[in-house]
């Protein structure tokens, strides 16, 4: 019978600390306000994964085109997806994200043909603007690491596929797309929760995700730890499920692509 293995002793040390500190935390710390803003807070938690869900995915989907483009483009594909990538990279989200709702939100209510059409109740919202903004910035930045990814595949296997007579799209598809993403995988999931950590300034133009509920709750009761706490906890949790997602898929990509 094989027996569990001891935890050494620091981590036993460490994990006394934290149960201490989360006991601390429950009886001296004040919760009474937590039933009444719990609503809001779960909508506030429900609206934060979903904007970055779709961020990453349509991130990810101009990121491919963007590092190939780089990697293995002619030089006016390579260009302005370099100069997309430099300047997504060199200037702050905050900017970007100010710039798209404050600059092209204030332009189309100027036209009265946007106003009456079907799409104004969408553009007149904040979110859109939010979500545009974090997936150019989600792209930019993976943008280069596929460049790097697509660099790092061996060219004498792309080089034997084109030998065997393998057409453009099935080389792309089963051999270089396949092992780009696996290497490019553990900086993804980096990547990944950095743009979780990057969703609370969508509050900045009035979006309602989980850091504005806590604002809220810090205004309306004055109590200002606990909110943050509370928050610290949401996105670590939260981090730590995309960790783990990553993990899994870094041994799973390979057999399910390749």
């Amino acid at each position: 019978m094989i027996l569990p293995r001891a935890l050494p002793p620091h981590r036993i040390a460490m994990l006394a600390i934290a149960i201490g500190i989360v006991v601390w935390c429950v009886f001296a710390l004040r919760w009474d306000w937590l039933p009444r803003y719990l609503p809001l807070a779960a909508e506030g938690i429900w609206r934060s994964l979903w904007i970055l869900a779709v961020t990453v995915f349509f991130g990810m989907l101009l990121a491919v085109p963007l590092g190939l483009a780089q990697a293995a483009g002619p030089w006016y594909l390579a260009a302005p997806a370099r100069a997309f990538c430099t300047v997504i990279r060199g200037t702050p989200l905050l900017l970007q994200l100010w710039l798209l709702y404050y600059g092209l939100g204030s332009l189309f209510p100027q036209y009265p043909w946007m106003r009456q059409s079907d799409l104004w109740p969408i553009l007149r919202q904040a979110w859109p603007y939010a979500v545009l903004a974090l997936t150019l910035s989600f792209a930019g930045y993976d943008g280069e690491i596929m460049r790097g990814a697509f660099k790092s595949v061996p060219h004498g296997q792309l080089e034997a596929a084109r030998a065997m007579g393998m057409p453009r799209w099935k080389i792309f598809l089963r051999i270089w797309l396949p092992q780009a993403i696996h290497r490019a995988l553990p900086t993804l999931g980096g990547e990944t929760v950095l743009q979780l950590k990057a969703t609370p300034l969508v509050a900045t133009i009035t979006v309602v995700d989980i850091y504005a509920v806590a604002s809220r709750v810090r205004q309306d009761t004055f109590i200002v730890y606990e909110p943050l706490l509370l928050l610290a906890v949401v996105y670590m949790a939260i981090a730590g499920v995309i960790v783990l997602v990553f993990r899994w898929l870094e041994g799973r990509v390979p057999s399910r692509l390749a």
